[in-house]
Parts: structure tokens; C-alpha cells; sequence
């Protein structure tokens, strides 16, 4: 069941384009931030503005959590996934690569923009996982460690 269950987390952030990263200041303060995302398998991969409050606060404390879910009113039918993880910095050529193309077929809209010398590219690697299925029956959730 253990694989089953990773192989569906996979799928489903395989088929979403947006999570809610939770990150936490360096003051402690808890933040949110909505963030568009490509995953490779079960890594999530996240492009941003290196002088975000995002970047700082993972510079400070790597640990972080997201969701990623539907937008749909019926409770019964809700699907989602809680992850808990460690965040860094890719610095790696080959990978920042290999993501960028990632990202450039999942949103192509980005080809069309001009390379910005500010941008970072996050990386997500989970620990633990939540997989809520309320069709299942209301308040189902499984877990998995990564």
C-alpha cells in the first residue's frame, strides 16, 4: 500500500499547478504564499524572487509545509495533500536546467519572458504526507513517510 499511496501523491501533484507554501519568519511569525510549482516525482520544484520574504525565511529555517488541493465547493468530494518537508536553494547547473524545462512545458507562458538575473529556483523534498480522499469517506486521510 505504502507505494500505491506514493505513486498517487505523485500523480496528483503531477496533475495541479499551484500549492500553499508555509514558511516562518525569522521573528516566528507563520506566512503563506500561493505558489505556481513543476514536480519531479515527489520533489517539488518552486521559482521565485531571491529577495522574497519566502527565501529568507527557508534561509532561515529550511523545515516548511504546503498544500495542494481542488477548488471545489462539495466537502465529500475534496481531495488534497498536506506535505511536510525541507527546503533549499538549487544551485546546481544541470538541475536548474533540467527544471527549467520542466516548468517551461507545464507553463509555457514563461517562454515568452526575459531571463531575470533575480530569480531562484526552490526546492521541495518531502518528509512526510498527507493524502486527504473525502470520496472515500469524510475526513479520510492516509499517510506516508518520504
Amino acid at each position: 500500500m505504502t507505494e500505491e499511496l506514493k505513486d498517487k501523491i505523485r500523480d496528483y501533484l503531477a496533475k495541479h499547478y499551484y500549492l500553499n507554501l508555509a514558511t516562518v519568519s525569522p521573528q516566528g511569525s507563520p506566512m503563506a504564499h500561493t505558489m505556481a510549482y513543476v514536480s519531479e516525482n515527489e520533489i517539488v520544484y518552486l521559482a521565485t524572487n531571491k529577495n522574497t520574504r519566502k527565501v529568507q525565511n527557508i534561509m532561515q529555517n529550511p523545515q516548511v509545509a504546503f498544500t495542494v488541493d481542488e477548488d471545489d465547493p462539495d466537502w465529500f468530494d475534496m481531495q488534497a495533500l498536506q506535505v511536510e518537508g525541507r527546503a533549499s536553494i538549487v544551485a546546481d547547473e544541470n538541475e536548474l536546467r533540467e527544471v527549467g524545462e520542466i516548468m517551461a512545458a507545464k507553463f509555457p507562458v514563461i517562454a515568452d519572458l526575459p531571463p531575470d538575473p533575480d530569480t531562484i529556483m526552490i526546492k521541495i523534498e518531502p518528509s512526510l504526507v498527507y493524502y486527504l480522499d473525502y470520496s472515500i469517506e469524510f475526513g479520510h486521510r492516509e499517510s506516508v513517510n518520504f
